[in-house]
């Protein structure tokens, strides 16, 4: 298919764009940062470029990756989230619907699935980890999370409208760059990353793969959201022990890890306070993340 790559300069379309391109797919990519992978240099907030470009370049499907992030929000107004994250999903989803567009993948952040009163809850001393599935109601804590689920009600809202087939993905961590937290975190940050792969981390290159399944099932599917995130070994049962004992409960599951991080000078977190369910994804979506906690401690052990 001749698919419009939005975010095609950053960190997920750098991998995705490739992946695409070897499954013989053509893409156009769409930024506002020029590169090799990008074809088109400008915002998805400008609309006349948008319908232009799907017009001219008779756009078959849409992946819509691009978007003002998390980080942005120290150096951006809230009006720049709202026209990167809010318009410029519209004026995706009109050319869309206007040049016939037959699928049409957004990606979206678990992010916004973290409400003020959970974050208190994490801060706060709460008696039990979060364990967050797609039923929940989301109540983002802040612009970044308040404008990509607006831009979700607009991919329903365009499926029930227009019959476009969207699939949604809530993606967990897999930027490269460390926590914004890193400065209260323990752990390096190899160690912290490899640790959050229990709970609320993939790699970019299962984030890539996820968009490819998501792009193969959208007319299938019609509309559904999934969480995307690394298979994690937890149970909701195991919610309570993860908040006061983060160690017993991981060497539970895996007994060697606490020689192999050790041996690292790795340490694991005292304390889980959330864990994101992929489960719908795998069920639904056909899509597991090839990494898991599981390939880090393979790896350790090899080395």
């Amino acid at each position: 298919m001749r698919i419009l790559l939005t975010g095609s300069s950053g960190w997920l379309g750098s991998a995705l764009g490739p992946r695409l391109e070897a499954l013989g797919h053509e893409i156009i990519g769409l930024d506002p940062v020029a590169s090799a992978r990008t074809q088109v240099v400008g915002s998805i907030a400008d609309r006349d470029l948008v319908l232009k470009t799907v017009r001219e370049h008779s756009i078959e499907a849409i992946i819509h990756s691009g978007a003002l992030h998390k980080p942005n929000i120290e150096h951006h107004e809230n009006t720049a989230f709202v026209a990167t994250n809010v318009q410029g999903t519209l004026n995706l989803l009109d050319a869309a619907v206007e040049y016939g567009v037959q699928r049409f993948v957004f990606t979206s952040t678990t992010s916004l699935m973290i409400s003020q009163a959970i974050r208190a809850g994490f801060q706060g001393g709460a008696r039990k980890a979060a364990w967050l599935t797609e039923e929940m109601s989301p109540e983002p804590r802040n612009i970044y999370g308040v404008t990509k689920l607006s831009a979700e009600h607009l991919c329903r809202l365009y499926h029930i409208e227009h019959g476009l087939p969207v699939v949604v993905l809530r993606t967990a961590r897999f930027f490269p760059e460390a926590d914004d937290m890193a400065h209260a975190i323990e752990q390096s940050d190899a160690n912290t990353k490899a640790n959050e792969l229990l709970f609320r981390r993939l790699t970019v290159e299962d984030a890539a793969e996820a968009h490819v399944a998501a792009l193969e099932k959208a007319p299938s599917l019609g509309f559904d959201i999934f969480i995307v995130s690394a298979p994690t070994p937890f149970r909701p049962k195991d919610c309570a022990e993860l908040i006061a004992d983060a160690p017993t409960v991981v060497a539970r599951y895996f007994p060697d890890y606490p020689r192999l991080y050790a041996r690292k000078g790795w340490t694991m977190f005292s304390s889980i306070d959330r864990v994101y369910d992929p489960t719908r994804a795998r069920e639904k979506l056909g899509f597991v993340c090839r990494t898991s906690f599981a390939d880090v401690l393979a790896a350790l052990d090899e080395a």
